[in-house]
């Protein structure tokens, strides 16, 4: 489905990805972790169109969209959650859902249809429906992101960061969604920092370290790796990262 070649990626003269190549099957949950700084969010950037690479390619179904405007990104089929939510604070649940079918506009039959999905998979956001979004608790935002984002009916949900800020409870009930939806048929990426959490429903990943890939394999491999232990599950281990 997606495929990052060789990917560099500058902040003005910062380096800040060197290199990257990843996958992405459809049907997987791929997930990325990585320390603050170590590029994650760069790369979703750089495969969302926000930043443009000065080397590498992307193709998504072996189409080049390293080369396209967001926008078009998104109309191919390819939505992001960003980190933070990035919710529009001052506006109600409903306007925000609308806002995220935005491609879909001229078609108000597809925006109503698609509203009462989101609202059936998160009744919360029904009963919140009239509320300005800032108003939501963080797990509320949380979800008003990811339907936000479903409301463009992606083929791949690339997700930044989903637990940030949020309670141990509400964060395992954000992984039961991510894995609802991949059971749905919705590929996802997944860019966290809570690695035992995403690795532990992840088909496979990477590690990501100063802008390079160090690691890759199954989600079940990195987590019994050892320098995976002790960099992000707090083991002590010696460092190696050899794969």
């Amino acid at each position: 489905m997606l495929t990052v070649r060789s990917i560099h990626t500058y902040y003005d003269s910062i380096h800040a990805l060197k290199g990257v190549s990843i996958h992405v099957a459809e049907g997987e949950i791929v997930t990325l972790i990585g320390a603050n700084g170590a590029g994650k969010t760069t790369l979703v950037h750089t495969i969302c169109g926000l930043l443009k690479p000065s080397r590498g390619s992307i193709h998504f179904y072996d189409r080049p969209i390293h080369v396209l405007p967001p926008e078009k990104i998104v109309s191919l089929g390819i939505a992001l959650v960003p980190e933070g939510r990035q919710i529009f604070s001052t506006l109600s649940v409903e306007v925000n859902l609308e806002m995220g079918a935005f491609l879909y506009r001229n078609e108000n039959d597809y925006a109503k249809e698609m509203k009462e999905r989101m609202f059936q998979r998160f009744p919360v956001l029904r009963k919140r429906r009239h509320q300005l979004a800032g108003t939501l608790s963080g797990g509320e935002q949380q979800m008003l992101a990811i339907a936000r984002a479903l409301m463009s009916k992606p083929r791949l949900l690339i997700l930044d960061e989903p637990s940030m800020g949020l309670a141990p409870l509400i964060v395992a009930e954000i992984f039961k969604i991510i894995q609802e939806l991949r059971e749905q048929g919705t590929t996802v990426l997944l860019i966290e920092q809570n690695a035992r959490s995403a690795l532990a429903i992840a088909d496979r990943g990477y590690v990501l370290e100063t802008g390079k890939v160090v690691l890759e394999g199954t989600g079940e491999a990195l987590l019994e790796h050892s320098e995976v232990q002790r960099a992000y599950l707090g083991r002590e281990t010696s460092r190696n990262w050899e794969v």
